[in-house]
């Protein structure tokens, strides 16, 4: 074999592509989450970061239920009975006001 001629073992072959240099490859944004105090709305948006680690056609079924505990959340917030009404100071019922006269009524 001559020095001019390529080696085969030598040619250049592309280096494999690993999960962390494959630009498609999903990839955590790295949005941070600030807790809001509800803990039902908070494990709902913890849940997002499972959609960091999946393909995009992975993402809906997070998204939905991600969307199914918000939802449940807030209805739940409905769901509870509030503080009673504060009493009121005016009466509930007021007699009819009268109706005012028309000025051509009474012309004959």
């Amino acid at each position: 074999m001559s020095d001019t001629e390529p080696d085969e073992q030598a040619a250049w072959h592309p280096a494999p592509v690993g999960p962390d240099d494959d630009p498609f490859a999903p990839a955590p944004l790295g949005v941070p989450r600030t807790p809001t105090g509800n803990a039902d709305v908070d494990a709902a948006l913890e849940r997002l970061a499972d959609a960091d680690h999946l393909t995009t056609d992975g993402h809906i079924e997070v998204y939905e239920d991600v969307h199914r505990g918000l939802r449940d959340a807030l209805t739940a917030l409905d769901a509870r009975p509030g503080p009673p009404a504060p009493p009121s100071s005016y009466p509930t019922a007021s007699p009819p006001a009268p109706s005012p006269q028309s000025p051509y009524q009474s012309r004959s």
